[in-house]
């Protein structure tokens, strides 16, 4: 499958040089560091209680060859007592071993699922934080694959993997210290297989980074495609995209599954290879143990010993083999993760904010203000005062810059050069918070959440009461469909508000914005959704819900521009008409020419 899928940045690629992949890994490394460093104090209890459990774990075998070289000999000549205390020790180190195990997996199973939703609400945080720049470059499916597939990743490493490491690790190395301790020259043998080991550990590591790379890239991108189509359900059904969606989402699907089958080809070749160096040790060990006991240079009970070491010491090989496997994966995920909390706003709060004069009175002021979306410019100098309390309407073809001058109003671009400033004040000084408060935007989109009419009302003052949302509602004239629906201001619109009219959601919209109360109000193409009866209504309620308030609006249909101060005609990002609505007309120039096309097409 060679066919390349766009629209995924760089870092999503599999192919990442070595470079990239160190600053990749010190990224993860850091953030991985920032979710552990709250869980210290609880880190320390599991490592306590790891060594606990060593401690029982080694004494084990130590006993049996105390039984067997001591204990039974003196059992047969008549004295059971050290052979009974040794059985008592072996049962007290097995139930110490139980007990304390329990205890670390409870910790640390608390441990990890506090580490999870730490890193799932920063991503969350962040996201909702990020610019609207960042949204519409980084799909929304990417960022589910970051909250779902990547962190899924995560728990199972953190669930299952990471206990089985940190047991496994202390066992090897308090096992091999022990079977020095109990013979030098065969303990040497036994650490002898470490060496290839170690060679295969690192090649498996290697390796795996790159392919566990690629499984992260293909299910992002198989996500993506999916959120892509169900966002898109009714045009795929209207247009019959369903088999070409179906080719696109196969070839995906397969690129996943290749690249999920190599990375189980990988451990499958890991495990089995470092299985056959662990039982050519054992083999070894048990041969040279052998001979020695027969020259009577080793005890039984030693090679006893060293056999139940020698079981527990390559046993969690096996263990490490799987966490090696888990690790790669959500090394991987983590790398994702990092990316995306890396990625900073474009327009953030400032270092040290200004406070807008108190009331905000409204005057927006474009100074010298050029624009692009990272080519050709949108606004090569826009010069523009707006004075408070003024409603002034944007008008002109498709393209002309009208909502890139709401965006940079509304500050959810900057400008490229010059500024925008709000009451004198630029407005790359003034905190988020203050304003939002002060410049509401609605959109064509209408956007309205799972939820009652009246919770999506009060989303513009959150403690507004319900009075007061009524009273918006009435502002724009949505008191009436809302009345009727089966439970008023109460009735859940379900998701997207699907539950409503496009003219029905513009009007609850707009009635969110009216009841925010902003200094600066800026309507988007907002009436474009509304019938002629709805629109002649929220023009009757603008005219007075407006007055005294600063008003962007940008429009194609003109009965809503003709309720302005002053209309300007823009034209490849410059103003090129410039007055009222009735002198314009009058003056026959491209907005009478505008209004003239418009009127014809009402009749």
């Amino acid at each position: 499958m060679t066919q390349q899928w766009q629209g995924v940045a760089a870092e999503d690629l599999d192919t990442i040089d070595t470079a990239t992949g160190l600053r990749l890994a010190t990224r993860s490394r850091r953030l991985l560091g920032s979710l552990l460093r709250p869980q210290l104090r609880g880190i320390s209890a599991a490592v306590g209680l790891l060594l606990a459990d060593q401690v029982a774990l080694l004494a084990g075998p130590l006993l049996i060859a105390v039984a067997i070289d001591r204990g039974i000999p003196a059992a047969l000549g008549g004295r059971t007592g050290p052979l009974i205390w040794c059985i008592a020790g072996y049962a007290v180190t097995g139930l110490a071993d139980a007990l304390t195990v329990s205890a670390f997996l409870r910790l640390s199973g608390r441990i990890g699922q506090d580490v999870l939703l730490d890193l799932r609400e920063r991503v969350f945080a962040h996201v909702q934080r990020l610019s609207l720049a960042f949204h519409e470059r980084y799909t929304s499916g990417r960022v589910i694959s970051r909250l779902t597939s990547d962190l899924d990743s995560l728990q199972e490493m953190l669930d299952k993997g990471l206990d089985g490491f940190f047991i496994s690790l202390l066992s090897i190395v308090g096992i091999g210290a022990m079977l020095l301790v109990l013979d030098v020259p065969l303990g040497l043998v036994a650490l002898a297989g470490f060496v290839p080991l170690g060679l295969l550990t690192r090649w498996y590591r290697r390796r795996s980074q790159h392919t566990y790379r690629a499984t992260r890239t293909w299910i992002a991108r198989v996500i993506v495609q999916f959120v892509e189509t169900m966002n898109g359900i009714r045009a795929v059904q209207a247009y019959r995209r369903e088999p070409r969606n179906a080719s696109i989402m196969d070839g995906l699907s397969g690129e996943f599954a290749d690249a999920e089958t190599e990375a189980f080809y990988l451990v499958a070749r890991f495990t089995s290879i470092l299985r056959l160096v662990g039982s050519v040790c054992v083999v070894l060990t048990l041969l040279l143990g052998g001979l020695r006991v027969l020259q009577g240079s080793l005890t039984l009970g030693v090679l006893a010993a060293f056999v139940l070491y020698l079981r527990r010491f390559y046993d969690p090989l096996d263990e490490l083999a799987m966490f090696a496997n888990s690790y790669a994966s959500s090394a991987a995920a983590l790398e994702k993760i990092s990316g995306l909390l890396d990625e900073r706003p474009a327009v953030g709060d400032p270092a040290a904010p200004v406070k807008l004069p108190v009331p905000v009175r409204g005057e927006v002021v474009f100074d010298g203000v050029r624009f692009s979306y990272g080519g050709p410019e949108i606004l090569p100098q826009l010069d523009l005062v707006i004075p408070a309390g003024h409603t002034v309407a944007l008008v002109g073809a498709t393209g002309a810059g009208k909502s890139t001058v709401a965006k940079l109003v509304a500050r959810l671009y900057d400008p490229v050069a010059g500024t925008v400033r709000l009451d004198g004040v630029d407005l790359r000084s003034v905190a988020d918070a203050d304003l939002r408060r002060a410049v509401v935007m609605v959109t064509q989109e209408s956007f309205l959440f799972a939820g009652s009419v009246a919770d999506n009302i009060a989303l513009g003052a959150p403690g507004a009461s319900r009075s007061e949302v009524v009273a918006a509602a009435r502002a724009v004239g949505a008191d009436e469909f809302i009345t009727v629906l089966p439970d008023g201001y109460d009735t859940d619109v379900r998701k997207r508000g699907a539950r409503l009219s496009a003219g029905q959601r513009q009007l609850v919209s707009f009635a969110r914005a009216l009841l925010a109360d902003p200094a600066v109000l800026i309507l988007d193409e907002a009436t474009s959704s509304l019938d002629i009866p709805s629109e002649q209504a929220v023009q009757a309620a603008l005219a007075t819900v407006l007055a005294g308030r600063t008003a962007l609006i940008i429009a194609h249909r003109l009965s809503t521009v003709l309720i302005a101060d002053r209309v300007l005609v823009l034209a490849d990002g410059v103003v090129i008409e410039d007055g009222p609505p009735t002198r314009l007309i009058d003056d026959a120039g491209p907005f009478a020419t505008l209004h003239t096309a418009w009127h014809t097409s009402l009749t």
